[in-house]
């Protein structure tokens, strides 16, 4: 799927997810400021319609259920890191990742979302990363997807983007990458502003917009 905006985008929130994990991402999709057709609306999914609380104790509400949600070729969904993720109530999104990839849907899974991943098989067959291979290993006894492990950063395989929890930044560029919001000079130099920290990049990013 190559397109300039997901159709959709949808991201599920659950009691104790980490902040600062989409923390990036959200803000350039929802501020547009250097994506090429503007904001990108970000929907809040979760398994009831209640309010959750962050890890840095951030009140987040909820804009739908997700048994209230269809989704189709072209969304983005992500799935940020918690210590919640073990819990009986995110079955079912886990349960559907598998299908929505071959839909057609975009999955972005950081940190502890890809713990919930390995547990469901998903990432058997599939190349990935997370906080390292010997800790999918130990956390998930199930875990088959060794040989398919990639040590680094942040992996897009398909349609499915993985990224350790202190990946936040190439979590970010990843899906920006896959979704295409960006033109490919903007997104080089965004990614050079962020990783060097020079101010020379934040004019390399304004002027790759004209």
């Amino acid at each position: 799927m190559n397109t300039s905006k997901p159709n959709n985008c949808y991201l599920y929130v659950l009691n104790t997810m980490a902040d600062w994990e989409i923390a990036q991402i959200t803000a350039e999709l929802n501020s547009g400021r250097f994506l090429k057709n503007g904001q990108v609306k970000i929907t809040k999914v979760a398994y009831s319609p209640n309010s959750v609380t962050t890890m840095g104790g951030m009140e987040i509400k909820v804009d739908a259920k997700l048994t209230d949600v269809e989704f189709k070729e072209g969304d983005l969904l992500i799935l940020p890191g918690a210590d919640t993720w073990m819990a009986e109530e995110h079955g079912h999104i886990i349960g559907m990742v598998g299908k929505l990839i071959d839909r057609g849907v975009i999955v972005a899974a950081v940190c502890g979302a890809t713990v919930a991943l390995a547990y469901a098989g998903i990432l058997d067959q599939r190349k990935h990363t997370s906080n390292g291979k010997g800790f999918l290993e130990m956390v998930c006894p199930t875990y088959k997807g060794s040989s398919n492990y990639i040590d680094a950063p942040a992996v897009c395989d398909g349609n499915l983007i993985t990224a350790s929890g202190m990946a936040p930044l190439e979590f970010t560029y990843e899906i920006l990458k896959k979704t295409n919001v960006m033109k490919e000079a903007t997104l080089a130099a965004w990614y050079k502003l962020y990783t060097l920290r020079e101010p020379q990049y934040f004019f390399e990013v304004m002027e790759s917009m004209k």
